[in-house]
């Protein structure tokens, strides 16, 4: 399936303020500065339509991205350090947290983790809120090019040890392209559509 329309349809903080028409949805969700925003942007095969940012934090909302009038792109609020206003920051746990467990129509969520940093007790919080609502997750490590292949092959190894996952998460560089089209196929196929171009 190629991307042939990709446009911002809503932001909300409440579950009453989700899409109620019944399309999948795809979350993507990691700390402050993550690179969560350029990753949407490169599978999207768009340059602007998730605004990035180098101030960790940008996102406080969780946005709707309608793909293909077929499903939902969504960005979660990134956790962890931010220069946001402290109430706004306590609000973005709850926030998450509400989503995972609200929202009827969410088929995934990608979860991003830097590759150069070591996770941290909100990462593997999100790991056990997924666990506990039985929600389909998938991990990668981005900002991949930014390591040499010895530091990569590390990253692979100690970051699903920490949060104790299944899978050896993928290397993925919105800058590289590396791992881009292998996560657009795995995001295809567990929605069952044709594997995104």
């Amino acid at each position: 399936m190629k991307i042939l329309s990709a446009e911002f349809v809503t932001s909300a903080v409440k579950p009453h303020q989700f899409p109620k028409d019944g399309k999948p949805q795809v979350a993507f969700a990691g700390r402050s500065n993550v690179g969560k925003s350029s990753i949407i942007n490169a599978l999207l095969n768009r340059k602007n339509l998730v605004k990035t940012s180098s101030t960790p934090g940008k996102t406080q909302l969780i946005n709707f991205f309608l793909i293909n009038d077929n499903f939902y792109c969504v960005d979660l609020p990134g956790y962890g350090f931010a220069r946001a206003p402290r109430n706004v920051v306590d609000q973005w746990a709850p926030m998450i947290e509400g989503y995972i467990r609200e929202s009827a129509q969410l088929r995934l969520v990608v979860v991003l983790l830097d590759s150069r940093r070591k996770p941290d007790e909100r990462d593997a919080r999100l790991v056990e809120w997924l666990r506990h609502y039985d929600v389909p997750a998938l991990y990668i490590l981005t900002k991949s090019d930014k390591l040499k292949r010895m530091e990569a092959a590390k990253a692979q190894r100690e970051i699903p040890a920490v949060l104790e996952l299944d899978a050896k998460p993928r290397l993925t560089s919105a800058k590289s392209g590396q791992g881009i089209v292998e996560l657009k196929n795995e995001i295809a196929r567990i929605l069952n559509t044709p594997a995104l171009s």
